[in-house]
């Protein structure tokens, strides 16, 4: 392939109007430093500050910073830091080209460049898609996993040694930062976890206790009044990007996209006011500032990404393949209606309307030009239900029933059995009486799941052994539940959701 048939600046004006950026990527500069080159921050946060920077006029411009891939960011410097996002539509794809990243930097051959612009008074936010895994938080305590091999390795550097966390790398940017006594500067985690901000306060100020640098007591107090961790919520359905999606970039821009992303239409960005520093106005692109983001975070992780779940467990028990399969069946739309009207009791106030967000999620999970596959949103299954699930299904169990003789969480149940079934045979395991499912979604937790069924067991006595697998003794010890969890597994080893 030649320069010429390659997405770059100087392939712009070729380019028809409606697929240019909405912003000369020239007239920008770094005022974002991102640490995560993942499609998901390039269809989300990439695409809300390059339409801040484009209605307000100001020069919002993004260097993102790839932990591990160096071959990513060849690939984006190749590119000037251009790429295409493709909306998936039913009325037929739309593509155009984002320029809001201006750098790329990888974290460990660039380290200097790095804490340079974490120190620069010019850049005023951070921004990280890093996965939960990347934060090394300790099981038990929720903070910094002091005795994780990166962590101590980081811990134990010189003060010119390399740093191979994110935790790190920030950790000593924002210590030369406060050394050189900058402007504020905020820190916005975007992964989808519950109280990320304070979640990535939390280990950032522990890797500067636990560290040897002789100030870093005066650091941490510098911290307290100039390093803002707000909490955000972050939503859009952005799909794993396959050679089909690069052939549809490139017929519609004329041009090589090697760093093409894809994802639906909807998308939203929930963040806490809290910032110590001048920001994006993403508000600009509908992204919404609230005193507390927790009610919109607990209804995405409870009613999206639990129906979501529930979707992908029962349908690949069904035999289907993507999430608009299960939505085209005669049960998928009334399995997230449901769904939601049973979870909407344990939300808080403050949070979006649970009937209005039903709506919502059937109209996005129907959308038949979203090939969003069952087995990559069931994976990681036994850590994901204990968040998605679990806390709902206790509450509303402690909770009782309303009707008399009717169980408190039927759908929760229906869900849970689908879960149960997909680890039969999910791992090849000795204790097992199933052989390994090439077509299972993998798990952390496979082998041991897969244990939990054996022939001498009774279907409800493995579902029990399969929530001590999850860490749920307390569920694990409720005979209603497991008895009626057990009840679902007949119909849906032949194949049939009843809802």
């Amino acid at each position: 392939m030649s320069a010429d048939d390659q997405l770059s600046r100087t392939a712009l004006p070729r380019l028809a109007p409606g697929l240019r950026p909405a912003v000369d990527p020239a007239e920008l500069r770094t005022r974002v430093v991102h640490f995560g080159l993942g499609a998901f921050h390039r269809a989300h946060q990439a695409v809300y500050t390059e339409q801040a920077a484009a209605r307000s006029g100001e020069p919002w411009g993004i260097t993102a910073v790839a932990p591990r891939s160096a071959g990513t960011v060849r690939a984006l410097r190749d590119q000037d830091c251009l790429f295409s996002l493709t909306e998936r539509r039913p009325d037929g794809h739309r593509t155009r080209v984002v320029g809001s990243v201006v750098g790329a930097l990888a974290m460990g051959p660039d380290a200097t460049a790095v804490d340079a612009l974490l120190a620069d008074p010019g850049v005023t936010v951070v921004t990280l898609t890093v996965t939960e895994k990347g934060y090394h938080r300790s099981a038990s305590t929720g903070g910094l996993d002091l005795t994780a091999g990166p962590v101590a390795a980081d811990l134990a550097a010189g003060p010119d040694g390399p740093l191979t966390t994110v935790v790190g790398r920030l950790a000593a940017g924002l210590a030369a930062r406060m050394r050189s006594a900058a402007p504020p500067i905020s820190v916005v985690s975007c992964d989808n976890m519950a109280g990320n901000g304070a979640a990535l306060a939390g280990v950032v100020h522990d890797f500067v206790r636990a560290s040897a640098w002789p100030d870093r007591s005066a650091i941490l107090d510098r911290m307290a009044g100039a390093v803002a961790f707000p909490a955000t919520v972050v939503d859009r359905i952005v799909p794993a990007t396959g050679e089909a999606d690069l052939t549809t970039a490139a017929t519609a821009l004329g041009v090589r996209d090697a760093l093409a992303v894809t994802g639906e239409p909807y998308r939203q960005w929930v963040l806490e006011d809290s910032f110590d520093a001048p920001r994006p106005p993403w508000e600009l692109d509908g992204a919404l500032f609230v005193p507390d983001v927790a009610p919109y975070q607990l209804t995405k992780l409870r009613l999206l990404n639990g129906s979501h779940s529930a979707l992908a467990h029962l349908g690949l028990a069904a035999g289907l393949t993507t999430i608009a399969e299960t939505m085209a069946t005669d049960w998928g739309e009334r399995l997230v209606r449901a769904l939601c009207a049973e979870v909407a009791p344990t939300l808080p106030a403050g949070g979006p309307d649970p009937v209005a967000y039903a709506d919502d999620l059937v109209v996005r999970f129907r959308n038949p030009a979203m090939h969003h596959l069952l087995r990559q949103i069931g994976s990681d299954g036994s850590l994901k239900i204990t968040e998605r699930w679990l806390p709902a299904l206790r509450e509303l169990r402690a909770r009782g029933t309303s009707v008399a003789g009717a169980r408190a969480a039927p759908v929760l149940e229906l869900a849970l059995a689908g879960w149960a079934h997909g680890t039969r045979g999910a791992g090849a395991s000795s204790g097992s009486s199933a052989p390994a499912r090439s077509d299972a979604p993998s798990d952390p937790a496979a082998e041991a799941l897969a244990a939990c069924w054996t022939p001498a067991t009774r279907p409800a006595g493995t579902v029990r052994a399969l929530l001590r697998v999850l860490g749920a003794a307390d569920l694990a010890d409720d005979d209603a539940l497991t008895s009626a969890v057990a009840d679902r597994l007949p119909a849906l080893a032949a194949g049939r959701v009843e809802i």
